[in-house]
């Protein structure tokens, strides 16, 4: 350090940043300056350790930064799953009151102001998603369909749903209540005669 005028050393200001405060250009020969002031040995260790150091926080950033992304994909995740359960809860609640307006239909006691609240109200679940299946003549499956009769007839090649007896209901591809059917396989509808017998 330079002497002061009453014999103290004057304290030496070194301006380290890398851009010019009033021509905003970077300073090139600032940090050459800078690195020719230290020992060859003092600079490549400090180069080295600054290296680790960024090498260290770089990777801590990006795994920050995974797990921000990862936490905001289950939250939103978890998200539509809960207002699936949700919808699917409430809509398995309103069911039986579709399969009334059904059976009302079906007998002719479904009319007037009544008829209206009933259109009104399944074109609303179908606006939620919900879709009733099970026609009668479709095959059967059992993953979406509930056999509660079983018969045997030759007009069917495969076992195949001859009557619904309650329609199914599905909320996309979640099956809220499978379709329950009368089902009919392949075979001759009248019992096999005993040898026995005709002798």
């Amino acid at each position: 350090m330079p002497p002061r005028e009453n014999g103290q050393e004057q304290p030496v200001i070194r301006d380290n940043r890398k851009i010019d405060p009033e021509t905003g250009q970077v300073r090139d020969a600032a940090v050459a300056d800078q690195v020719a002031e230290q020992p060859p040995a003092a600079a490549a260790g400090a180069d080295g350790e600054l290296a680790a150091q960024l090498a260290e926080r770089t990777a801590d950033l990006q795994r920050l930064q995974a797990e921000y992304v990862n936490y905001r994909k289950r939250v939103e995740r978890d998200r539509v799953a809960v207002r699936e359960q949700a919808v699917a809860g409430t809509l398995t609640e309103l069911l039986p009151v579709l399969d009334d307006i059904g059976r009302a239909r079906d007998h002719g006691e479904l009319t007037g102001g009544f008829a209206k609240v009933a259109e009104s109200l399944e074109s609303a679940l179908t606006k939620l998603g919900l879709s009733s299946f099970g026609q009668k003549g479709e095959p059967f499956d059992p993953t979406v369909h509930e056999a509660l009769m079983h018969s045997y007839s030759p007009d069917v090649t495969e076992p195949t749903a001859i009557e619904v007896l309650q329609p199914g209901y599905r909320l996309g591809d979640r099956v809220l209540r499978p379709a329950r059917v009368a089902v009919a396989e392949p075979g001759d509808a009248t019992p096999a005669s005993n040898d026995d017998d005709e002798n």
